[in-house]
């Protein structure tokens, strides 16, 4: 009798992170055949998201955000509002009945042979195949170390702590930081009863206007993504003279490097939500970068002090991967990943990483597009368990 050994067990695909992107290649997987497992360090699907200011909407149309295998319903809109997001993050989770485990963080990545091992919450070693990494772009609040902000006593707080305008009506307040997040929060205080509001700005952005005659600012990233920088920078400066009022009376000059190449340097153009109109009211007013805190007043790059009531810090977000991952040797000096999509670092075969740009051709969009192509990787390598 030819007695023949059992197969090895056919390891499932880890993904960490139960927010867009980690879905999404979980539901691309599971397409495919794979079985993925999600493991999701909070309660529940989409925590940033759920996390966010109240006003916050996708700066990206809905047709363009959509993930794979599931639309957004024409109810949400447009631009789809925050708690929107949360309710197809949820239903998109059930309708591809995703693996889905909560309450579990991943604190540490090896590479084990041919398969990875995690070193996750409650002592468990997890071995998998492979592994996709979709803890987000914007996982730690980040803040500068500005002297005197560890002793100042004024109220402070970082951006991911903000929701809503209530809490500031009738006060003085100053906003740090012109990204999207700053420029929003800022026209939404001037909206929201805030006695006074000041936005600090270091290097002034590229402003667009999410439509132009009807047409979403992200169908032109689309468009104009693979053009070189240099063309797409005249292009921006053409199209900002047409579609964007000057702001340089009001502190806010045209930036000097043009979009494109701001964009591959890390920052991404500001979606115009009501702060040149705020500004032009004069209902937002442009001050000099925060260089330090001192005696209960704020420091400005001009020699200025200022003495708000409360300060906001949109001052972004960390990756936060070093502890996860640094001893692989496949983050960069800033902190990302080397590789992203489909393609996995020389050093570590089968891991994958997604959510870890910020394109100008919008980040859901990408996000979808990334799945596909690591859940097809990952599908023609896959051994096929046996029956």
């Amino acid at each position: 009798m030819v007695i023949t050994p059992p197969a090895p067990p056919v390891h499932p695909v880890y993904v960490i992170g139960g927010g867009p992107g980690g879905l999404a290649v979980a539901a691309a997987l599971r397409a495919r055949g794979v079985r993925a497992v999600v493991l999701e360090k909070s309660d529940a699907v989409g925590a940033s998201w759920r996390a966010h200011y109240d006003r916050l909407r996708l700066h990206t149309t809905r047709r363009l955000s959509a993930l794979p295998g599931l639309r957004m319903p024409r109810s949400f809109g447009r631009w789809v509002a925050r708690a929107d997001v949360v309710r197809y993050l949820e239903t998109y989770a059930e309708k591809h009945e995703l693996e889905l485990v909560t309450g579990v963080e991943v604190h540490r990545i090896e590479r084990a042979g041919g398969d990875w091992i995690l070193h996750a919450t409650g002592g468990r070693r997890l071995t998998g195949r492979a592994v996709v990494v979709a803890t987000g772009y914007n996982h730690t609040p980040h803040l500068p170390e500005w002297p005197g902000r560890s002793t100042y006593e004024g109220e402070f707080c970082h951006a991911r702590a903000y929701r809503a305008p209530g809490p500031y009506e009738g006060k003085d307040v100053l906003v740090v930081g012109a990204g999207n997040t700053g420029a929003e929060i800022a026209a939404d205080l001037a909206d929201g009863g805030a006695a006074r509001v000041r936005l600090a700005v270091r290097t002034v952005p590229h402003i667009v206007r999410r439509t132009t005659l009807g047409w979403p600012a992200q169908r032109s990233g689309i468009l104009v993504r693979r053009l070189p920088a240099a063309l797409v920078d005249r292009l921006g400066a053409l199209l900002a003279r047409f579609a964007t009022p000057d702001l340089t009376a009001h502190g806010l000059p045209r930036p000097e490097k043009g979009l494109a190449t701001r964009q591959r340097e890390g920052a991404i153009p500001v979606q115009d939500v009501g702060l040149i109109d705020a500004v032009r009211a004069g209902k937002v007013e442009i001050v000099a970068a925060v260089e330090a805190f001192e005696h209960g007043e704020v420091v400005l790059a001009d020699g200025s002090r200022i003495a708000p009531d409360a300060v906001i810090a949109a001052t972004g977000y960390r990756r936060a991967l070093e502890p996860l991952l640094g001893h692989l040797d496949v983050l960069d000096g800033g902190g990302l990943p080397v590789t992203h999509g489909a393609r996995s670092p020389r050093e570590a075969p089968g891991l994958y990483f997604t959510g870890f740009t910020n394109p100008i051709s919008g980040m859901f969009r990408e996000l979808a597009l990334d799945a596909e192509r690591i859940a097809r990787r990952i599908a023609r390598s896959a051994p096929k368990p046996s029956r």
